[in-house]
């Protein structure tokens, strides 16, 4: 029976970034879980702190030529409500940034990390599905579908929402659903984007058009599940014609390409991130809407804990208590942002008028206020930098009041 320092379950973005950051600090690793049975039509948008990421796993080299740079973000009010939010305008510039982050094509990516993968001499890849779990104080012991199996000193669920992981460390979680479907694909169009997403507020939820190279870019559109299904079943043309009308023409005419996909929109939060000689990454731990380019940026801030908390081997047994200490670590970013992300939506799906009267304030102050602005970019690019920004003015008023 092989054994390693970690298995990792799930060999989609999360699992595979995990794997190979692990494996490059020189621990064996194996990756277990099957290939994708259909591509993957969705476009991540990394931001700044994960870009940075990618160039110390040796990874940006390849992904680079795939993307688009976001030097800025429009979010537009496209709601017919009496109280409107004037758009805001956020630039990479103000924070001293030639962009924001980049968007990715998901497939092309996963196929690059795919490569990285093979030429890692203490990296296992599994393409078997993990069937059976025990799990103790000493290891874990993996059955997988070819009838072999592992042990590790510790596992790793980055499979999903539906974790067999942590079903069978006993976390618990909670769940919750939007009356919301997301409708994604590629569109090209006539007019240059100049390297700005746009994000327009709905009724429905955000309808958000972000860059990718060329004359092209993606697209997520929140709608009702009906509206939702309505749309798959557009001719390309009229729907082309639709997303040009939504988008107020201001990419000029649109053509769709391929044909889009929709997923129901649902939140999901993890007990525990950790436990004992398990811990969860992605969407084994944390879900929610794409708003806002939280997705994977979270996920990879779920690897950097891990990385740093395992550290390199030392020739001996990975600690039992490994996932007790990495819940503690990540506890604070993943509930914050959950709950941000969670507010924010449920804000443009209510009807309550005072609710929307706030909305619209924030924005509005957002808009007008650039130093609050500004606060709010940085702590989107690093989590806990708004609050570092703040305490250190703090500390310079003190210091100027006491001179």
């Amino acid at each position: 029976m092989d054994h390693y320092d970690i298995a990792i379950i799930g060999a989609g973005l999360a699992g595979s970034l995990a794997a190979i950051a692990l494996a490059r600090e020189g621990h064996r690793v194996a990756l277990v879980g099957p290939r994708p049975a259909i591509a993957d039509g969705r476009t991540t948008a990394l931001m700044d702190q994960s870009i940075e990421y990618l160039k110390k796993l040796d990874l940006w080299g390849e992904v680079e030529p795939l993307t688009a740079p976001l030097v800025a973000i429009r979010i537009l009010d496209g709601t017919s409500r009496l109280f409107r939010a004037p758009p805001v305008n956020f630039r990479a510039s103000e924070v001293g940034l030639d962009a924001f982050g980049y968007n990715i094509p998901n497939a092309p990516f996963l196929e690059i990390l795919e490569r990285h993968e093979a030429g890692l001499p203490t990296l296992e890849r599994a393409t078997a599905a993990a069937t059976r779990f025990d799990i103790d104080g000493a290891e874990v012991r993996i059955g997988l579908g070819d009838d072999r199996s592992i042990t590790a000193d510790l596992v790793v669920g980055a499979d999903g929402r539906r974790s067999a992981v942590r079903e069978a460390a006993g976390i618990g979680v909670r769940t919750w659903s939007y009356p919301q479907a997301a409708i994604v694909l590629n569109f090209s169009h006539e007019l240059p984007h100049q390297d700005v997403s746009t994000e327009f507020h709905t009724e429905g939820g955000p309808f958000t058009q972000v860059p990718l190279p060329g004359n092209r870019s993606s697209l997520v559109w929140v709608r009702k599940p009906r509206d939702a299904e309505e749309t798959l079943t557009l001719a390309p043309d009229v729907l082309s014609r639709t997303i040009e009308d939504r988008m107020q023409s201001i990419l000029g005419k649109v053509t769709t390409e391929g044909m889009p996909q929709s997923f129901p929109l649902s939140g999901l939060s993890a007990r525990r991130f950790g436990k004992g000689r398990t811990l969860l990454v992605g969407e084994a731990a944390h879900a929610f809407p794409p708003i806002g380019a939280q997705g994977l940026n979270l996920s990879l801030r779920d690897i950097m804990t891990l990385v740093d908390l395992i550290g390199r081997p030392t020739g001996s047994r990975l600690p039992a208590d490994t996932g007790d200490r990495f819940d503690g670590r990540r506890r604070a970013d993943i509930l914050s942002r959950t709950a941000s992300v969670d507010l924010l939506n449920r804000s443009l799906l209510s009807n309550f008028l005072p609710v929307q009267a706030l909305r619209a304030a924030g924005l509005h102050l957002l808009s007008s206020a650039g130093p609050l602005r500004g606060l709010l970019m940085r702590e989107g690019i690093h989590p806990g930098s708004a609050l570092q920004a703040f305490k250190e003015g703090l500390r310079e008023q003190i210091r100027r009041k006491s001179a």
